[in-house]
């Protein structure tokens, strides 16, 4: 015996108001979605509940099926519903049919934000199988494929099961789940983090210019709602201030819920101050200077592009410290070759010591660029030696990429990078 359990918690459901209070109405829109999934009715039963305090009554009911039952609750004063289907897969499977129940269902509540779980049931092998042996089972079609666009002619994704989905008043979030990563966010259909691979650009993002700065002691990032670089810039014992300035507060409290193995607490650290709101008006505001500077931001050609125009990286250079640094990434050398060219230049106008760096980032599927910039702080001059000793004195652990060695290969750039880049890096 085993089967599959799907839930779905719903949330300001703009569907038809029956669908809310009228049971008998409820009732017809699951007999006919049952019918229609394939799945085999026995009987049902619901119930209508009276108002409360001036606040109508929502409907609770169960559809029995003979593969197991459907179950609905609404919530009018909130405009919340919870849906789950459990169907036994001993015979046949009914996965297929449970999927198309739940997405049939759901998409007459209407909501503007849905979060889906699900749950392998039964079988004691199952039962004490890896999270990622359990998504396995689920068949590719059902799984689907999430994929995002490098370029109108280019494009790569993984299989995947759709979590909650969050339209905010800037950019739409999605929690995804993955068998190769884990949980991954993805904001505006652009993969963002995820929670098995993201020491791949977080420790590429902080540890070059943190390991090459001699003493950091105040930091900004610019962005990085996930908590993913300050957690890094935390591991360095000499910080005592991280302020944190995300545009979106909603990407925030997603990363809190979904993404502690990405942020490890460090948005909730007494030593991160997280400012909601407009970045670079906060930046025009202060009279704070930073040691280290760090633009963690979704791409150059999103709706944030207005951030790496040259009169933003000068009000981010405006904020750094005598020998401080700004780090951002660049996108792809591989796929947006013009971009980083025009990044890099833009950088060179503004800073005295710019280096160009990358490495390959999984969930990115590319190779990817970033730059450290400063006045005086060259961090490619910092030498295996060097770093291997400043690693040992801070007392820096858990990283999974960054290492002395890894330091000076990351400005080790490939031939058509260097080129790209040229006259010179």
């Amino acid at each position: 015996m085993h089967g599959l359990h799907l839930t779905a918690d719903l949330y300001q459901c703009s569907g038809h108001e029956r669908y809310m209070l009228d049971a008998d109405a409820i009732a017809q829109l699951c007999r006919d979605q049952t019918a229609a999934s394939g799945l085999t009715l026995v009987d049902d039963t619901w119930v209508k509940f009276p108002p409360y305090e001036g606040q109508p009554g929502g409907v609770t009911g169960t559809v029995l099926l003979a593969e197991s039952h459907l179950a609905i609750h609404t919530w009018p004063e909130t405009g919340s519903v919870t849906i789950d289907v459990y169907v036994c897969n001993f015979s046949d499977d009914n996965s297929g049919k449970a999927r198309k129940l739940m997405e049939s269902v759901i998409e007459a509540f209407a909501p503007k934000r849905v979060l889906r779980q699900q749950l392998m049931r039964g079988d004691i092998s199952m039962a004490t199988a890896s999270h990622e042996a359990a998504l396995d089972t689920v068949p590719e079609q059902e799984m689907g494929w999430e994929q995002e666009h490098l370029t109108p002619h280019s494009r790569f994704g993984y299989r995947a099961t759709a979590g909650e989905k969050v339209q905010t008043p800037f950019q739409q979030l999605e929690l995804l789940e993955t068998s190769q990563f884990g949980k991954v966010l993805r904001i505006d259909g652009r993969f963002m983090t995820s929670e098995k691979e993201e020491f791949f650009y977080h420790e590429a993002l902080v540890h070059p210019a943190a390991m090459a700065h001699p003493s950091p002691r105040k930091a900004l990032i610019l962005g990085g709602g996930d908590g993913g670089a300050a957690e890094e810039l935390l591991k360095h014992p000499s910080i005592e201030r991280v302020v944190l300035a995300e545009l979106d507060e909603a990407v925030v409290q997603f990363s809190r819920q979904h993404l502690q193995v990405v942020h490890r607490g460090a948005l909730d650290d007494p030593r991160v101050q997280v400012c909601i709101g407009d970045g670079m008006a906060l930046m025009d505001s202060t009279d704070e200077r930073f040691d280290l500077a760090f633009m963690d931001l979704t791409d150059p050609d999103t709706p944030a592009s207005a951030l790496y125009a040259p009169e933003s990286l000068a009000r981010m250079k405006r904020v750094l410290a005598p020998g401080g640094a700004l780090v951002l990434h660049l996108g792809s050398p591989v796929f947006h070759a013009p971009q980083v060219a025009e990044l890099a230049r833009s950088l060179r106008e503004q800073f005295a010591v710019v280096r160009c760096y990358g490495l390959y980032i999984p969930l990115y599927g590319a190779y990817w660029g970033l730059a450290v910039a400063s006045d005086s702080l060259d961090a490619k001059a910092l030498t295996a030696a060097q770093a291997a000793q400043r690693i040992e004195q801070r007392r820096v652990r858990e990283l999974q990429y960054y290492n002395a060695q890894t330091h000076g290969a990351l400005f080790a750039l490939p031939g058509y990078y260097r080129d790209l880049l040229a006259p010179h890096n």
